[in-house]
């Protein structure tokens, strides 16, 4: 029980990361945000649920769409 936790608290600092990436885009340390939103999505996939994994899979996804914009 107490790995489904950590694997919860893991997926939702990947999504935290994508998201203050995304809403600084704008920023100087916009490189440091997003490796640091991938490496949080590297370490929540390891352990996610299948339903996390898709999930985490979007976000990274999402992360690829706005590097191209800019």
């Amino acid at each position: 029980m107490e790995n489904n936790n950590n694997n919860n608290n893991l997926f939702q600092q990947a999504r935290n990361a994508v998201m203050n990436f995304m809403n600084q885009q704008n920023s100087a340390s916009n490189a440091q945000d997003k490796q640091a939103a991938q490496n949080a999505i590297q370490a929540a996939y390891q352990d996610a649920t299948p339903e996390e994994k898709q999930q985490l899979q979007q976000l990274e996804n999402q992360l690829r769409q706005q590097n191209q914009i800019q």
